[in-house]
């Protein structure tokens, strides 16, 4: 098979061809990938020079670029993960978040309809259910709950989501659409929660938490969602959404803290500074419907994932530094300072 992977320079996209390249090495795998600032080409270093890998420096929402990839390459499959996906910046900036997630969105299937696929899949987040509250640790989401978004891009994952399914009804476009909690691992951005608090602490910097840390996020290991992932692009059945959580619910502030006790680090690091706009007070998913349809569970207990992910950090700072040393240190300080 012939799969092209979107945003395969980033986070969950790069870990996925990683994972997929190991567990189907018969399979040829295409990354299509943008190169903004939180893809990395770095990422992909290690399985550059696989034959039965190809990576292309695109944007999804060129038409004639995607669709002279698709007249090349023939793909069977494709799975988009390209999106812009920080809430913060979505907020300062919402224009590009509609264009990448949603435009984007349509480049690609309309070129699965010029071209003929075998599944088109889509990459989205449980935040376009909105969120629950602290209170009521008996809700979860399920595949059922209405779509009830809180920022401009969890909106724009679920016009995606949304349009995907039309496709699928209108012109018959073999699509699935996977839900997932907050993923954590290797090779994660360092604006997001806990590689910006193993980054700071390292380096003995104020580790800044939204209002009192309170919020809750259902953390998955990021191998697990590439499981899921490959279990859903070949048993998943068309036209159906497929919730993916870790059953791992963590407060925000007790995930800083655990950092700080796993890197030797004291809590008087910690600083709490103005809290986000419209911030969604916790996330949970309920993935029975993935385990009893496809048998997928996850394997990766928190406290092991974790552990896992700072010896990562500690081993591969020349991934990391690299980052934090450019672009990204100016959006850090408009986000963080004075708040």
């Amino acid at each position: 098979m012939t799969i092209i992977v979107t945003g395969g320079a980033g986070f969950i996209g790069g870990n996925f061809i990683h994972y997929y390249l190991k567990s189907h090495q018969k399979d040829r795998v295409i990354c299509l990938d943008k190169l903004t600032y939180a893809g990395n080409l770095s990422t992909l270093k290690p399985i550059m020079n696989n034959p039965n890998f190809r990576f292309v420096k695109a944007d999804i929402c060129d038409r004639v670029a995607v669709e002279s990839l698709f007249e090349e390459e023939k793909p069977d499959v494709i799975i988009n993960f390209a999106a812009e996906s920080h809430v913060d910046r979505s907020i300062e900036d919402p224009g590009i978040f509609l264009q990448t997630n949603i435009i984007g969105t349509e480049v690609l299937m309309d070129a699965c309809r010029k071209y003929g696929i075998q599944r088109y899949h889509q990459v989205s987040t449980d935040e376009v259910y909105g969120d629950l509250p602290l209170d009521r640790p008996d809700l979860f989401f399920t595949e059922e709950t209405p779509i009830h978004t809180s920022s401009p891009y969890s909106s724009s994952k679920a016009g995606a989501d949304l349009l995907v399914l039309a496709y699928h009804r209108t012109y018959g476009l073999p699509v699935t659409i996977s839900r997932c909690s907050n993923n954590y691992g290797p090779y994660h951005f360092p604006e997001k929660l806990i590689p910006l608090m193993i980054a700071n602490a390292l380096n003995d910097k104020p580790l800044p938490v939204y209002g009192e840390g309170i919020n809750v996020r259902d953390w998955l290991y990021v191998e697990d969602h590439c499981r899921a992932i490959d279990l859903i692009i070949h048993k998943g059945r068309v036209g159906e959404v497929y919730n993916v959580g870790g059953h791992n619910e963590m407060r925000n502030i007790d995930i800083v803290k655990l950092i700080c006790k796993e890197l030797n680090k004291p809590e008087s690091l910690i600083s709490y500074v103005t809290d986000r706009k419209g911030h969604d007070m916790r996330y949970a998913i309920d993935p029975t419907k993935i385990h009893n349809e496809l048998g997928w569970l996850p394997e990766t207990k928190f406290a092991d994932g974790i552990k896992k992910t700072i010896k990562w950090y500690l081993e591969n700072k020349e991934w990391w530094e690299e980052i934090i040393s450019g672009e990204y240190q100016n959006y850090y300080e408009r986000m963080y300072d004075g708040r």
